[in-house]
């Protein structure tokens, strides 16, 4: 289906700037973000006719749509107002129309969009893609989701005669440092299940994920002239480096796929009296996961024996978990989108998500939440680019979930 004001949407809300601060202690931990809920969604929220639309202290921007039929359940959909970590200051998206399949030039830069680098663009011939102009990231994390979410409830409240499921919008900060769900209200929510509107291409329906850790790691060293370093100088770059060769060398994001877990390198720096080096812990397995954690511990312990002093300190703590363990329980939720889906002529994609949504954490709280696709490609930087025949069917799930009926 057409949604005259899908595209339009979308363009206003990628080119305000939300990018979350993951050194910031506020919550959200962007004004940016506030604002962005408060002057933009909010109002739009109210005049295509959510009812009781309100703020939460947590940073969640909360609306209902009463059921208008006898539905058995109430079903909620989420999704993110902050983008990553790249540049996301004057997003000027540019439109192709009907892509013929070539390599796309991205605004006046060097950067193009080559199908010889990005094959996944044979997939949209014909259709229109949005894309950066190649100075920013385009913000299609998660701005499809809320773009999709809003046109799905304007569609459901300008066509009265669609009887559907009472249907909570959430509209919250933060996912992509982290900590956005970490204070999601769940009774305030007031759902049976939810879900995020997160997912990446045409048809991804996706309730298992990694479990996540983070790891912080501090090395101390021993600063002397060089020219008299023998059995004195303890470089602690070298140490960072030490601990990291005694990783599983093929553990890695480059080297890894499907069910395989790994450990992220993401930043190290230092001089040779202190360096810092920071990790992620990603597996789907539970003992996978206890087993990487717990190699980390056995390395920094077996470093500061060998150093004789305590010149390895590791923060480990995690970050989310697998949400599978909750949904599989109940698959009402994935049952249902699936069956939507195929209703509509889409094949589901069921695979494992490597990372995470905030539909891991709040599934732990209690509430169901799997994945739905939201048609962002190559999310997170310049060569980003989104479909928006895609963000059509998207919205197309949305409306047959709210009103399918077992």
């Amino acid at each position: 289906m057409t949604y005259d004001n899908l595209l339009k949407r979308f363009l206003t809300y990628v080119k305000i700037n939300t990018r979350s601060d993951a050194n910031s202690t506020k919550t959200p931990t962007t004004q940016s973000q506030v604002d962005f809920a408060l002057t933009v969604l909010k109002p739009e929220m109210e005049n295509i006719g959510l009812k009781d639309v309100h703020y939460l202290p947590n940073g969640y921007l909360v609306g209902t749509l009463p059921a208008n039929g006898n539905f058995p359940y109430k079903i909620g959909f989420i999704a993110h107002m902050d983008t990553a970590d790249f540049n996301a200051e004057g997003v000027n998206p540019q439109i192709i129309k009907h892509y013929d399949g070539g390599t796309i030039k991205l605004g006046q830069t060097d950067f193009t969009l080559d199908p010889a680098d990005f094959p996944n663009l044979k997939n949209y011939v014909g259709q229109s893609l949005i894309t950066t102009d190649g100075t920013t990231l385009l913000g299609s994390d998660d701005k499809s989701g809320i773009a999709e979410i809003m046109t799905a409830i304007e569609y459901l409240t300008s066509h009265p005669e669609i009887e559907h499921a009472e249907i909570r919008v959430g509209f919250g900060p933060d996912e992509e440092i982290g900590i956005g769900a970490d204070k999601f209200d769940v009774a305030d929510f007031d759902v049976d299940f939810a879900y995020t509107v997160d997912g990446g291409p045409l048809g991804e329906l996706q309730y298992e994920t990694f479990s996540a850790a983070e790891a912080e790691l501090q090395f101390t060293g021993r600063n002397v002239h060089p020219g008299t370093a023998k059995d004195q100088m303890v470089n602690a770059l070298q140490l960072a480096i030490d601990f990291h060769e005694r990783l599983p060398e093929n553990d890695r994001p480059e080297k890894t796929d499907g069910y395989q877990g790994f450990y992220h390198l993401l930043s190290l720096e230092g001089t040779v009296e202190a360096a810092r080096s920071s990790y992620i812990i990603r597996d789907f397995d539970d003992d996978a996961f206890a087993k990487r954690k717990f190699l980390l511990q056995q390395i920094a312990e077996r470093m500061n024996i060998q150093l004789g002093a305590k010149r390895v300190q590791l923060d480990l703590r995690d970050q989310y978990y697998n949400m599978r363990k909750v949904i599989e329980k109940d698959m009402t939720c994935v049952d249902l989108a699936k069956k939507v889906m195929e209703n509509l002529d889409i094949k589901p994609i069921i695979e494992p998500i490597r990372g995470g949504t905030d539909g891991s954490k709040i599934s732990f709280m209690g509430l169901p939440t799997p994945n739905l696709f939201a048609g962002g490609e190559n999310m997170h930087g310049r060569f980003e680019f989104v479909s928006l025949e895609t963000m059509a069917k998207a919205v197309d799930v949305i409306i047959g979930i709210a009103r399918f009926r077992h």
